[in-house]
């Protein structure tokens, strides 16, 4: 405790002191005017690819991330331990090792959408649909390997951010009194919600056993608790209960979880980032859930490139033989896509999109047909974490076609593209 302890106040000096260097180098280093979004991909493309090799930051990448070194260091020395190899397995404390990210073939759109999701974790959530054996879940949890982890209050049920007293929960002021906050360094948080979880598991109830020992109401926290600041994975969807799912989503949106029960008001943060998966082949999704998540991919796309799908095979094949040397072989992709998400998040505040913009992606929704607003904000807040992850401040025109091709084209009813500006008229009936 007293080494984490002294990490982390090293880790709150260190800040400070990037700040200031962050902002002598946003001074200094020129923003580039467009972005081919090459970059989110390329940094979690297989080190095997002949297309894509993702062993080189950006020019301004590199000097942001310069200023932010010895702050990436200290989380990247707690985040990742040393692995325990047993037979053909790999664990990192304690636990087996996921596949690599970088390593899934084929599914770039589902990736890039993954990194969007973990610079902005309010983007609205992501739905991943696809048959048995299309990686939707080992995607969903490799994830977690490359979220950057978060400080927490030590003595907090939610995982509360120290510099944020707005979002804590209930009582923990109180409890904290007027001395120094203990806080601890974490890994991200993985939350999955069992397909029978009941209100209580999931919200929160009353710790019947510590209650009758004190005397007085006690909260027993859920795992929307356990999820806040982290990921909230439900496999299957269409499984899940109708009620558990509509209560779940309706705390996600207000971002606050509240627990009425006897003698018991209870009231704590819930912002992880949802991920969700499913099979159509077992039933489809309620228009009513689709229209809650920002983006909405297929993992059935067919493979255009076969020798793509013969390496799949391969680097499966590798991982189940060679677990502890395709994981290191993956760690250069995996913080490359680290230290996008670290600075990307840094920036995203920053970025600025015009209402010229805003105005071009309310057409495109109501071009393509699309009921309510949800699209329309979901591909705003889309566009500027695209263009944070291109270490720019103005959102470009890339920037928007990317935001409508994963957000607007899959919620429109109408399919029909406009005509070509350039493509003359038809010739007039005989």
């Amino acid at each position: 405790e007293a080494t984490m302890l002294s990490t982390t106040q090293a880790m709150h000096a260190m800040r400070a002191v990037s700040i200031k260097q962050h902002s002598n180098a946003r001074a200094a280093i020129p923003v580039s005017t467009r972005g081919s979004h090459a970059g989110p991909i390329r940094a979690l493309t297989s080190s095997r690819s002949g297309s894509m090799t993702g062993r080189s930051l950006k020019e301004t990448r590199v000097a942001r991330a310069n200023g932010r070194r010895s702050q990436h260091a200290v989380r990247a020395s707690i985040a990742q331990d040393k692995p325990n190899v047993s037979g053909t397995s790999i664990s990192y404390g304690g636990k087996r090792s996921q596949y690599p990210l970088s390593e899934v073939q084929g599914q770039e759109d589902i990736k890039s959408a993954l990194l969007l999701g973990a610079v902005d974790p309010q983007l609205g959530g992501i739905l991943i649909s696809g048959r048995r054996g299309t990686a939707k879940s080992i995607m969903a949890r490799g994830l977690q390997e490359l979220m950057p982890p978060i400080d927490c209050i030590k003595n907090s049920y939610c995982n509360a951010d120290p510099e944020n007293p707005t979002e804590w929960e209930d009582g923990l002021g109180d409890k904290l009194g007027d001395g120094e906050v203990e806080t601890i360094v974490k890994k991200t948080p993985f939350v999955q919600i069992p397909l029978g979880v009941t209100e209580d598991r999931l919200l929160g109830t009353v710790d019947i056993e510590e209650s009758m020992k004190t005397g007085k109401t006690v909260f027993q926290p859920g795992l929307l608790a356990e999820a806040h600041r982290g990921i909230l994975y439900v496999d299957e969807l269409n499984l899940l209960d109708d009620g558990i799912s509509n209560l779940l989503l309706n705390v996600l949106a207000e971002g606050v979880n509240v627990v009425e029960r006897e003698g018991l008001s209870v009231r704590h943060p819930c912002k992880p980032l949802l991920i969700a998966t499913y099979n159509p082949e077992e039933g489809n999704l309620r228009d009513h859930l689709l229209d809650r998540f920002a983006i909405n991919l297929s993992s059935d796309k067919p493979w255009t490139d076969f020798a793509d799908r013969i390496t799949a095979v391969q680097r499966a094949t590798e991982f189940q033989n060679k677990p502890v040397e395709m994981t290191e072989e993956a760690m250069e992709q995996s913080d490359l896509a680290k230290t996008q998400i670290i600075l990307a998040r840094e920036y995203v505040n920053d970025v600025i999109i015009k209402p010229a913009q805003i105005k071009y992606l309310v057409t495109e929704a109501a071009r393509g047909g699309v009921q309510g607003h949800r699209g329309e904000l979901f591909a705003m807040r889309v566009a500027m974490a695209l263009c944070a992850l291109d270490s720019r401040e103005d959102v470009n025109a890339d920037d928007l076609r990317k935001a409508v091709e994963l957000v607007i084209i899959p919620r429109a009813t109408i399919l029909n593209p406009p005509p070509d500006e350039d493509e003359p008229p038809p010739p007039p009936p005989p």
